[in-house]
């Protein structure tokens, strides 16, 4: 599977925007889907994951009411809403996919990741 994310801009803090990560060679609701980012400087770190239902997601502790993570099957497609933006949500956010045959698995770890999509840069202003 191909994955490219994109969405990203440049946004005051406070603001909201929504990054789709879209999948071309195989059907994304194969998948287990993870949002992943990298701040200039630091380490990658999770994001926000979602099962291959859809039912199952999770959060990194540092977006959790501000994010949301969802998929559209017709689409082929994995969002994340950024909502409440701040400074520190800086960085480039990049998709991954993972393979899995049960379909509630969830999975925050990178290492668990073997297809990623280039990264969509966001940059929040104070």
């Amino acid at each position: 599977v191909q994955l490219q994310a994109y969405g990203g801009g440049l946004v005051q803090a406070g603001a909201s925007l929504r990054l789709s990560c879209a999948a071309s060679g195989r059907a994304l609701r194969d998948y287990v889907v993870g949002w992943f980012r990298q701040a200039p400087g630091k380490e990658r770190e999770f994001v926000a994951t979602v099962s291959r239902s859809g039912v199952n997601k999770d959060y990194a502790d540092s977006v959790k009411g501000r994010f949301t993570i969802s998929r559209d099957v017709t689409k082929n497609t994995v969002y994340l809403q950024l909502n409440s933006l701040k400074p520190e949500d800086t960085a480039a956010y990049s998709c991954a996919a993972a393979w899995r045959t049960h379909s509630n698995v969830v999975l925050a770890s990178a290492e668990s990741y073997n297809y990623w999509g280039q990264g969509t840069m966001v940059t929040v202003s104070s």
